[in-house]
């Protein structure tokens, strides 16, 4: 079928129903929801046979609704009805909750159903939960939904009275609003996981307004309620009622979102709790870098905000990696976060350097830093295993290890042309031509589409794909990895993977790679053509839309 996408972005669920529905044949178009007008005229030049709507702010106009199939995916169980309907379930603590795909009518949320698919809740915060549990269940409901209307002889019912789900209002600051002073940390957690990615928790930090991200539980530091105990690294700590958390990003008025420290000097004031190393901690913290062992393996998490990898974090994993590769172990794994492994320099501390081009320089070189004691690294074989999506220098990161293996589910945006035309390094010219042909490696840096797992597996780019959700590939590879580290041919591997590797350097040196990257990626920087600058900041500043990339709108 033609399958019009009207949304508000292209976000990572809207990328997902993308890939799968063309993956099943369906020629899908994509129109951002710029006016009224805008997505009348899409739909007179695409002509659709079913318009899907996964991600909106306001509601399909009656012009199109009236006269064309319009599929709404709702983030909420049949009968919910409102625009906060994930933050009302996190914040409220709901056990299950689900996704309905129903028909645009003139009330919002309130027509027939199509299809819904339900999960278990988890405490966790509402990024993660809608990249995850969301995006499965939209998923596998917007599939269903299309299957039955492209059969012709389904027809959609609307909530039988008594249905759990109900009309809730637009959650407003009041809402979300914490008393330090009352409530405890299983309270302000539930608020501020509820407010993450967007709107944030309205709170005060050092007597100045500022909405609240990225909140996580501590178990140790302890203080008069409301009052700020600590920092480490980019956040700040802060007591609740019955114990504390730590705050990890903040937004202040008029600008972007940076890590709590950054965007309040003050915080240099408050005492620093650094962690006695690299290993996990014992007890709940906040620890972006984390190591562990389970016999001849060594896991060597990271979880950065957004996959944003700024100069100060890839010193600090490259420092990590160092130490990780003389532990008596066999196989480096290194298993980034849920929500993203890895999406590259890290564009908002960037945006807010006394200079950008210098701050790009610094990071790009913090990055190649940290892929080559990677590519380096001869004293294990070494794994990226993607638990979470990756996209831009992330995804190329991940293949400087000997092996990459992504789950199911995740998306890839392996290329940097949509952010202004950004030549890339993390040694993107020698990894892929030697993997992939020198033709192939071109086409995925043209390429401005999302890539599914199963897609980069089978261009050769990636090695293997994992199914199931989060905890199962976890176990997965743990297991694939504790086999590799025990065949009786590992030794043999890692010699070939040595001598692999002199042969390569010998041939054309990492050094040679990376200058000719970074020649290019300083003309981005410093050059006359100020495209890199100008899709930065539109991206930081999160600009509305003006128009749909025409590389999305294939019916212009």
């Amino acid at each position: 079928m033609r399958i019009l996408f009207l949304t508000h972005s292209f976000n990572s669920l809207t990328q997902r129903l993308f890939c799968e529905l063309s993956e099943r044949g369906h020629t899908v178009s994509i129109e951002f929801d710029i006016a009224d007008s805008v997505s009348e005229e899409a739909v007179a030049l695409f002509q659709p046979n079913l318009i899907v709507a996964p991600f909106l702010k306001r509601a399909i106009p009656e012009s199109i609704w009236s006269r064309h199939p319009c599929l709404i995916v709702h983030p909420g169980i049949v009968g919910d009805r409102g625009p906060s309907a994930l933050d009302w379930a996190i914040q409220e603590g709901e056990s299950e909750w689900g996704v309905t795909v129903l028909q645009a009518e003139a009330e919002m949320d309130a027509g027939p159903v199509w299809a819904s698919s339900t999960f278990a809740m988890r405490r966790c915060k509402k990024s993660t939960l809608y990249r995850n549990e969301v995006t499965e269940a939209a998923n596998a409901a917007v599939l269903l939904a299309v299957e039955r209307f492209a059969a012709g002889n389904f027809t959609p019912r609307r909530p039988e009275s008594g249905a759990r789900g109900r009309l809730r209002p637009l959650m407003r600051a009041d809402d979300r609003t914490i008393a330090w002073q009352r409530d405890g940390t299983n309270r302000v957690l539930a608020r501020l996981h509820a407010a993450d990615g967007f709107p944030g928790v309205p709170d005060q930090l050092f007597g100045q307004p500022c909405r609240l991200f990225d909140a996580w539980p501590e178990s140790t530091l302890r203080g008069t309620p409301g009052t700020l105990l600590a920092r480490r690294e980019g956040a700040i700590c802060r007591a609740t009622a019955d114990g504390a958390v730590w705050i990890g990003h903040v937004k202040r008025p008029d600008q972007i979102k940076l890590p709590a420290t950054l965007a309040f000097p003050e915080a240099g004031a408050l005492p620093d709790a650094p962690l006695a190393g690299w290993w996990r901690a014992a007890t709940p913290t906040w620890q972006d870098i984390a190591y562990e062992e389970a016999g001849d393996v060594g896991f060597l998490g990271f979880d950065f905000y957004n996959g944003a990898m700024g100069s100060a974090q890839c010193r600090r994993l490259s420092e990590a990696f160092r130490w990780a590769s003389t532990r008596p172990t066999r196989v480096i794994m290194l298993l980034g976060g849920e929500d993203f492994w890895s999406n590259g320099i890290h564009l908002n501390l960037i945006e807010t350097a006394a200079s950008a081009s210098d701050a790009s320089w610094e990071n790009i070189n913090a990055i190649d830093d940290l892929a080559e004691v990677i590519l380096r690294c001869d004293s294990h074989l070494t794994i990226s295993a993607l638990q979470g999506n990756a996209g831009a220098g992330g995804a190329f990161l991940a293949r400087a290890a000997d092996l990459v293996w992504a789950r199911a589910g995740i998306l890839l945006n392996p290329h940097y042309k949509n952010m202004g035309n950004l030549y890339g390094s993390e040694f993107w010219t020698y990894l892929l031509p030697k993997r992939l042909g020198l033709e192939a490696a071109r086409a995925i840096m043209r390429h401005r589409l999302p890539m599914t797992a199963a897609e980069a597996v089978s261009s050769g780019f990636y090695d293997a794909c994992l199914p199931g959700p989060v905890p199962a590939f976890r176990v997965d590879v743990a297991r694939l990895a504790a086999e590799l580290a025990a065949a009786p041919d590992f030794v043999d591997r890692l010699a070939a993977k040595r001598a692999r590797r002199a042969a390569d350097e010998a041939e054309k040196p990492l050094a040679q790679y990376r200058a000719e990257e970074l020649a290019e990626m300083r003309r981005n920087f410093y050059g006359f053509d100020q495209s890199y600058h100008v899709a930065r900041h539109h991206f930081t500043a999160r600009s509305p839309h003006s128009w749909t990339p025409r590389h999305l709108a294939r019916h212009r």
